[in-house]
């Protein structure tokens, strides 16, 4: 017991270590399964702003379409 004495500093630093090591890549992972969840809800809103858009353009078409069939009445 009096051998390991002079030893407990350098012991306990090592389990520290470890502990944060442990730790570190506990975040790491948590943080991978961010990222993964944040490039699948982007990819989730740019499908809908490109149906957006889609529906937006289909009303857009059709108003032109209606001021096209207007104009075409009055100039008769």
């Amino acid at each position: 017991m009096q051998n390991l004495l002079p030893y407990w500093p350098i012991a306990v630093s090592l389990v520290a270590v470890v502990v944060w090591l442990v730790r570190l890549e506990a975040s790491n992972a948590e943080n991978s399964k961010e990222i993964k969840r944040l490039w699948h809800q982007r990819r989730e809103d740019m499908d809908a702003a490109q149906r957006s858009r889609g529906e937006t353009n289909a009303v857009l078409t059709e108003i032109r379409d209606d001021i096209k069939s207007l104009i075409a009445r009055v100039g008769k």
